[in-house]
C-alpha cells in the first residue's frame, strides 16, 4: 500500500528558493525501518548546510534530519518500537520535512507521554548535542562544578538548553549573543555571564570574568567569526570544540598554533558520531527526557512555521533572527 506525503525537497544547491513542497508516496517499511506520521518537525541550521552543499547529499533529496510523530508501521525486525508508539528522533537519512515518511527505526526512540511532539521535535537534535557537548566532549581532567565554559551563540536553539543544563551541572557558562534580548534570555535561562559581541570584544570579557586564567573549554558552532579570539580565551590545556559553521568554516592553521598558545586541544565534533548506535542513542535520549521530564530544562520554542513556509523559516535562520527552537508542523 502507498500513501500520499507532501513533502519539501531540493533539486539543486542554493538559497532557500531551491526549496520546494512537492507530493510524493511513501510505500511500508522494509526490514529495520519503520513509517512514521510526523506531527511536528525540527529545524536546523545542518539543514542549511544540506541545502547549500556545505555538506554534500545526492540531488535531488528531501530536508530535515529531525522529527516527531506516531509510527504507522514497523518493519521486520524492529523490536523496540510498534504501531501507534508516540515516537521521536534525530538522525537518519535526511526526509523529515515531511507528512510521513519510510525510514530507518535505529535512531527512533520511543516520546515520553510527559514531553508534547512539539518539544519533542524542537529538542531532539539540539538537545543531544547539548548533552554530547557538556557531558561527553570535555577537557583534560574533566569538568567539575564551577568551572568556567565560555558557549557561543548562547541565545539558539542548543545554546539556550546548555545554559540550562550547564546551571544543573553547576558549571559556570559565559554565553556570548548579538543582541541586549538574546543576551538576556540566555541570562534568565541559567547563563553565568552573557556577552553581547556586537557591542563588545568577547575576549576581553572572558579573561576579566575568570581573572585573567581562561576557561577550560569554548563550545563553537559559529566558526569563522569567532575562532581566532576563542582559541585566546582557553587556559592552558584547554578545549576548543567545534560543532558548527554557521559563520563559515574557520581559516586553516597551523598546529605549530596550539603549542604557542597553551598546549591546546582542538575537536570537530558531530551528533551523528556520538548517536551511531542504538543503545548509545537511547542512553543519550533518556538523559535528555529525564532533564526536560524534571523540568530542570525547559525547551523554549521561538518560531513556528507551516511547512509550506519552508523557505520563510530558513531565511529567518540563516539571518540569525530566531531565538531558541523552531519547529515546521506539516
Amino acid at each position: 500500500m502507498t500513501h500520499s506525503t507532501k513533502t519539501v525537497r531540493i533539486e539543486q544547491t542554493g538559497g532557500p528558493e531551491q526549496l520546494k513542497l512537492v507530493d510524493l508516496t511513501v510505500g511500508e517499511p522494509g526490514p529495520g525501518e519503520i513509517r512514521i506520521r510526523h506531527h511536528a518537525i525540527g529545524l536546523n541550521f545542518i539543514d542549511v548546510y544540506h541545502r547549500i552543499g556545505l555538506y554534500p547529499l545526492p540531488l535531488p533529496v528531501s530536508l530535515g534530519v529531525e522529527g516527531a510523530g506516531v509510527v504507522e508501521a514497523v518493519g521486520e525486525g524492529v523490536t523496540h518500537l510498534k504501531a501507534g508508539d508516540r515516537a521521536v528522533y534525530a538522525g537518519g537519512p535526511p526526509g523529515s520535512y515531511s507528512e510521513r515518511r519510510v525510514m530507518p527505526a535505529q535512531p527512533v526512540c520511543r516520546l515520553p507521554d510527559a514531553i508534547s511532539f512539539e518539544t519533542g521535535a524542537a529538542m531532539m537534535l539540539k538537545g543531544l548535542t547539548a548533552q554530547y557537548l557538556l557531558k561527553r566532549t570535555q577537557p583534560q581532567g574533566g569538568l567539575q562544578a564551577g568551572d568556567f565554559v565560555v558557549f557561543h551563540a548562547a541565545a539558539g536553539g542548543v545554546g539556550l538548553i546548555a545554559c540550562q543544563w550547564a546551571g544543573v551541572l553547576g558549571l559556570q557558562l559565559i554565553g556570548t549573543a548579538g543582541s541586549d534580548a538574546k543576551c538576556a534570555l540566555a541570562k534568565e535561562l541559567g547563563a553565568a555571564h552573557v556577552i553581547n559581541y556586537n557591542k563588545e570584544d568577547f575576549l576581553p570579557r572572558v579573561k576579566e570574568i575568570t581573572s585573567g586564567k581562561g576557561v577550560k573549554v569554548v563550545y563553537d558552532s559559529v566558526g569563522k567569526d569567532t575562532w581566532d579570539r576563542s582559541l585566546d580565551c582557553l587556559r592552558p590545556l584547554g578545549l576548543m570544540a567545534s560543532f558548527g559553521n554557521s559563520s563559515g568554516p574557520p581559516a586553516p592553521f597551523a598546529p605549530g598554533l596550539l603549542g604557542a598558545k597553551g598546549s591546546l586541544y582542538v575537536t570537530r565534533q558531530t551528533l551523528f558520531t556520538h548517536i551511531a548506535t542504538r543503545e548509545a542513542n537511547q542512553e543519550m535520549a533518556d538523559d535528555l527526557f529525564a532533564v526536560v521530564s524534571s523540568g530542570q530544562v525547559k525547551i523554549r520554542i521561538g518560531q513556528t512555521f507551516r511547512l509550506g513556509e519552508v523557505q520563510q523559516a530558513h531565511t529567518a535562520l540563516e539571518a540569525r533572527k530566531t531565538t531558541g527552537c523552531t519547529i515546521l508542523l506539516p
